[in-house]
């Protein structure tokens, strides 16, 4: 039998997230956990203060220049401006840089014997 399937990588998806999360809240209603209350104590809004402040400063410090980069010259620069000019082109009845491009594109084809 051929499989097709070869390089298929197993994760987690969005539903399985969903479907945990379910199941998680169903657990700690059976055992009487609130979450409500949990996060309400004192201890929990400690927690929760900590985490909040710990993500901020890495992403201050180590991910907030890499997402910008990422974002402006990459994504905004490379694929959305070039995106928008297509569509303008299109809109006006003009030439996309596709249909420059293949103009200079030469196939060659060759027979095989």
């Amino acid at each position: 039998m051929l499989n097709l399937n070869k390089n298929k990588q197993s994760g987690i998806s969005i539903l399985g997230i969903l479907v945990f999360g379910f199941i998680l809240i169903l657990v700690l209603s059976y055992f009487n956990i609130s979450i409500k209350t949990v996060v309400n104590s004192p201890t929990g809004q400690d927690n929760i203060s900590y985490v909040q402040g710990t993500s901020q400063s890495v992403w201050d410090k180590y991910l907030a220049a890499p997402a910008h980069y990422l974002w402006q010259d990459v994504w905004v620069n490379i694929f959305w401006k070039g995106f928008i000019s297509n569509m303008e082109r299109i809109r006006d009845g003009q030439p996309t840089d596709f249909d420059n491009a293949a103009k200079s594109v030469q196939v060659e084809t060759q027979i095989k014997q």
